[in-house]
């Protein structure tokens, strides 16, 4: 018996009436559980007024759109105190005005455009999201890519405000690639090359809009199923869009001092830097933190493995997982050991959170392109210091590819470029295929 059943479902109890500031690119649990979240703490506690526009930056998804709860939806974040002890925070998220699927709402898309007060674009659309192709036309309603939806609706608001650099925008892509900020700009100003819009589009681009990279780091782990139940029956109410995760927030954004007075994420006491430089922040993170995601998903899943919690208390994976990041990861990062050490130590606690079920098949989706950027670039910077291959990391890669049921071509592009990599990883990936993954963790030594 489905004892929520009888519950009312969330929905807005008073008209929204916030100004339309941000456009986000992304209706997935990460946006809504980070940036959406933060927006909401900010508003309340500096008497603010960011609201938000969701955008579906593809049409695939067949999910009800979040206005059938008028826009809101509630957080659940827990994590461990200093002393150990565990700590809840329940919101309830008010930002958001409504979701467009631009197959239905394309007119209302660009009429977002139009609004003075939008100031903000953020986006997370994975690392493959921001691509560009030959084969997108302006006249598409909408163009198939992220990068082609967004020169559309940017040239919009350029025509509409006559080019005034008062109205530029500025962009907070969040998708893990590195420079996401220069990356996005070069696939718009492709789409604006590609549909010979007129040469003061790309001035305006370049003069009067900030492409800001940015690195975010919190365990979202989305709707939380196998609890779902007894935390509506705590709400009170059904909430099909509820988000869980980690307490722990982070957010590195390198933008100019202007930019960070417009948003002050700051004041509102939110783990929020704004740097000149975020390219030691980004190295660190994706080598340790997303490194050791990759590395548990790609392994743990055929190790019959479910969550990031199992997996690192597992009595195999656990020290498989630790000595990859003491002996195959860290030694070759350019930072002080000690300050990397005392990161990973943080991020093992973090997985080791029971109150975060972190479903390793979520972590395993777009694998090739997690791995083009998580684990091939440790692989070649330990391969270019040690003059040989980290076992561990070359083993992660071949569970990686032996569990996509594709062929990998971008992966296979990159090894054909490193002499003796295709071999080692083959060498692997045949172990795997005889012995199983879990027999053959034991076989990883240091290096190869």
């Amino acid at each position: 018996m489905n004892l929520t059943s009888e519950l009312p479902r969330l929905r807005r109890a008073t008209a929204f009436t916030l100004p339309i500031r941000v456009l986000q690119f992304g209706q997935g649990n990460f946006l809504r559980g980070f940036v959406d979240w933060q927006l909401d703490v900010l508003n309340e506690r500096c008497g603010l007024d960011f609201g938000v526009v969701v955008v579906r930056p593809t049409s695939r998804s067949t999910a009800p759109l979040l206005d059938t709860q008028g826009g809101c939806y509630t957080t659940v974040l827990r994590g461990l105190d200093a002393n150990g002890t565990l700590q809840t925070d329940v919101r309830q998220i008010n930002c958001v005005q409504r979701e467009l699927d631009l197959s239905i709402h394309f007119a209302d898309y660009l009429a977002l455009a139009h609004n003075p007060d939008v100031r903000f674009v953020v986006s997370n659309t994975t690392e493959a999201g921001i691509a560009v192709n030959g084969s997108g036309r302006y006249a598409d309603q909408p163009p198939a890519a992220f990068p082609a939806k967004l020169t559309r609706w940017l040239f919009e608001r350029f025509v509409c405000f006559g080019g005034d650099a008062d109205k530029g925008i500025v962009l907070l892509p969040c998708e893990l690639i590195e420079a996401n900020g220069p990356a996005l700009h070069a696939a718009v100003v492709h789409f604006a090359t590609l549909w010979q819009l007129e040469p003061a589009f790309q001035a305006w681009l370049d003069q009067s809009c900030h492409f800001c990279s940015t690195l975010v780091d919190r365990i979202v782990t989305g709707y939380p199923t196998a609890e779902i139940e007894t935390l509506q029956m705590e709400l009170g109410y059904r909430d099909d869009f509820l988000v869980a995760g980690e307490r722990y927030h982070y957010w590195a954004i390198e933008a100019p001092p202007s930019v960070a007075l417009e948003l002050p994420l700051q004041r509102a006491g939110l783990h929020v830097e704004w740097v000149a430089d975020l390219t030691p922040i980004r190295l660190r993170k994706v080598a340790i933190l997303n490194g050791a995601h990759t590395l548990l998903a790609a392994v743990g899943l055929l190790a019959g493995i479910r969550t990031v919690g199992e997996a690192v208390s597992d009595p195999d994976l656990g020290p498989f997982l630790r000595a990859t990041l003491w002996e195959e990861i860290i030694p070759v990062l350019p930072f002080p050991e000690n300050e990397s050490r005392a990161y990973a130590d943080d991020v093992l606690r973090r997985f080791g959170n029971p109150h975060i079920q972190h479903q390793l098949t979520a972590i395993a989706l777009n694998m090739e392109s997690k791995c083009l950027a998580r684990l091939l670039p440790q692989i070649i910077r330990f391969h270019q210091i040690r003059g040989c291959f980290p076992v561990r990391l070359v083993l992660a890669l071949a569970a990686a590819m032996q569990g996509l049921a594709e062929l990998c071509a971008q992966i296979e592009r990159v090894m054909d470029a490193i002499p003796g990599l295709h071999a080692a990883v083959n060498a692997q990936r045949t172990r795997i295929s005889a012995v199983g993954m879990r027999a053959a963790l034991p076989c990883a030594g240091v290096s190869i």
